[in-house]
């Protein structure tokens, strides 16, 4: 049996009437599935099930000879990937841009509730502990990237970055990929958004202010909660929350728009928090807010569920029964339109919430829109020069 069906097996007898939950931790114990601690202290997902398009899957056990606790513990690597291109394009009618670019695949952070977890599988890896410790950079992605946006049919619009990893995870303070993207953007004066949960973002404060003074910068930093010891919990390697303020407190005394993204909204574990964070956000210098409801699809439902099971055994069904009364009965629905809030009465209440408090704030509604009308193309070598 495959970790993921093991979790799902273990979810059906945590909703049985009686001591349903424990019957499920004691079952997901017992198979052998969950990492020991010791091997990923500092990670977010506590299983490493095999990538969901991969016909053989390994399974860890005891052979009766003890080397068990002789495993290593999972150390990050990074590759290097040297891809034909780095602007991806999106049609998704509900994401306010149709272009964006990723540094890196998979993110050191660890965030258990990660949506981007599964394009790991792609890779041939795991959306668990794979994810957040086998990570590939792209070094030539600024290179790539002047060639693209020197196309003779390039149409300028906003850059989004950080839409699937984070751009400031740890691994940028030694490989600077993105800071070398931003010197290639900020060069073509080409208007960019960066979503991010990593303070490191202030490092490169000196482009972003410069871009901002032209209209062509904004950053959005996300918080999921005030709670030190939740956030340590669910993303054990992005910076604390005090941070993260102080970090909006900092772009934004540099004169550059900040957003504040409470991402991810989890009913019954930090939903509660949702007024604290903007006021806090407020406070130290966002402009506007968005939020997003919890997303689960394909493994990242499992790496949630034994997440939950670990550290919040006696929420377990209700935060389970929440989320599926907000996603039409199921762990998740893929709807464009409603995948980012929900549907129902709870996840209606939800955004009155938000409403209110950000109207009551002077938020505005998170925002996109840059000025795209400075671009200029820039020069790469063996292209032929303008005359004008």
């Amino acid at each position: 049996m495959s970790a993921l069906e093991t979790i799902e097996q273990a979810d059906g007898l945590a909703f049985q009437r009686g001591a349903g939950v424990a019957k499920a931790r004691t079952a997901v114990e017992r198979s052998g599935i969950r990492i020991a601690d010791n091997r990923r202290r500092g990670r977010g997902a506590g299983i490493n099930q095999s990538g969901r398009f991969e016909t053989v899957s390994r399974h860890v056990f005891d052979d009766g000879w003890q080397t068990l606790e002789e495993l290593p513990p999972f150390k990050t690597q990074v590759t290097v990937e040297e891809p034909k291109t780095v602007i991806a394009r999106n049609q998704s009618p509900d994401v306010p841009f149709d272009r964006s670019i990723n540094p890196y695949r998979g993110c050191e952070h660890g965030c258990v509730y990660c949506f981007a977890r599964p394009t790991h599988s792609f890779m041939g890896l795991s959306a668990g502990l794979d994810f957040e410790s086998k990570l590939f950079a792209k070094p030539d992605a600024a290179r790539l990237l002047r060639k693209e946006l020197a196309a003779r049919d390039y149409e300028c619009k906003s850059m989004a970055m950080g839409t699937n990893t984070d751009p400031y995870q740890p691994i940028e303070r030694t490989w600077r990929v993105t800071r070398e993207i931003l010197e290639v953007l900020e060069d073509c004066d080409h208007p960019v958004g960066i979503v991010t949960k990593s303070a490191l973002v202030t490092r490169d404060i000196d482009i972003l202010s410069r871009m901002a003074k032209k209209g062509l910068a904004r950053v959005a930093l996300s918080i999921t909660s005030l709670d030190r010891r939740l956030s340590r919990s669910m993303e054990p390697r992005a910076p604390t929350p005090s941070l993260r303020l102080d970090a909006i407190r900092q772009l934004s005394e540099a004169g550059i728009p900040v957003s504040v993204m409470v991402a991810p909204l989890i009913p019954a574990i930090n939903d509660h928090e949702l007024e604290r964070i903007l006021d806090a956000a407020k406070a130290n210098g966002a402009q506007d807010a968005g939020f997003v409801l919890l997303r689960l699809p394909h493994e990242v439902s499992g790496l949630f569920k034994e997440w939950l099971m670990r550290h919040y055994p006696d929420r377990y069904t209700h935060v389970l029964s929440l989320i599926r009364s907000m996603r039409g009965g199921k762990d998740y629905d893929a709807q464009w339109g409603t995948r980012m809030r929900g549907v129902g009465p709870y996840a209606w209440q939800m955004s009155r919430r938000f409403d209110i408090a950000t109207r009551k704030l002077g938020l505005a509604p998170m925002r996109m829109a840059l000025r795209s009308d400075l671009f200029k193309s820039p020069n790469v070598p063996g292209t032929q020069l303008s005359l004008f």
